[in-house]
């Protein structure tokens, strides 16, 4: 069965990478950096919108995250971060995706004894913005970046309980930072999985390789998405054309 596949593209260079994409028929998951968000124009996210359309093709957004955090217990960076949120929901008005992509903000070593307070002021952020994508038909991902195991998501998803908020599974995210194996991991959030990033390491830095590249298993992956989300849209993380071009021949067969 054909999968429902996303290849990442900064906003920055969506111009340049416009016609390679139509062309090749690949709906982009458009990242938008908190620059790229200030220098966006509606008139520029509309010819990007249309674009896509006159082709039948969709996209996903990846909203900004350097420094951001949701949950932050510091007012003035929540107030910054639901800025930037704000300013890529009027982006998703636009664009409509299918999915938004946002990190979390959280990691063990900054927060310890404070994830119930992060929990907390992260819940109300999140009733927030999905107040606004519900008008808009997108689902909320949220991805694993620093979560060595994946309780702090599960906690986020079980207290929000919303079927368009859900998980962001980065299998090369997870393979940095796992304490837990793949299938544990889907154990606990595999029904949650709403997208996927695809891409490679071997286990030191984050390479963004092709998959076959480094030391993450794709059969098993791959089998786990289809035993618990296979209807999620994945999408290849790439950072160089030929990158995503040798990604698109290794996962063709899993793709469709």
């Amino acid at each position: 069965m054909t999968k429902r596949v996303f290849v990442h593209v900064p906003h920055t260079q969506i111009e340049e990478h416009l016609p390679f994409i139509l062309e090749r028929r690949l709906s982009p998951e458009i990242y938008f950096s908190a620059d790229a968000l200030d220098a966006a124009t509606p008139a520029r996210l509309a010819e990007t919108a249309q674009a896509l359309k006159g082709e039948g093709l969709t996209c996903t957004i990846h909203a900004p995250f350097m420094d951001l955090n949701p949950g932050s217990l510091e007012r003035m960076l929540r107030d910054a971060t639901l800025h930037r949120f704000g300013q890529v929901l009027d982006a998703a008005e636009i664009l409509r995706p299918e999915v938004m992509v946002f990190h979390p903000g959280f990691d063990r070593w900054r927060y310890g004894e404070a994830q119930g307070q992060w929990l907390e002021l992260s819940v109300a952020a999140w009733r927030g913005v999905l107040q606004r994508t519900k008008a808009i038909g997108t689902v909320v991902a949220v991805e694993n970046i620093f979560e060595e195991e994946p309780s702090t998501l599960k906690a986020l998803f079980e207290a929000v309980q919303e079927p368009s908020f859900g998980h962001c599974f980065d299998v090369g995210h997870w393979n940095l930072f796992k304490r837990v194996g793949m299938a544990q991991w889907f154990e606990a959030l595999g029904t949650w999985i709403r997208e996927v990033h695809i891409h490679d390491n071997s286990g030191t830095r984050d390479d963004h390789a092709p998959p076959g590249e480094g030391a993450i298993d794709f059969e098993l992956f791959f089998r786990l998405m289809g035993r618990y989300a296979p209807d999620a849209a994945y999408t290849i993380e790439s950072h160089s054309r030929p990158h995503l071009e040798s990604s698109l021949r290794v996962l063709a067969p899993h793709l469709g």
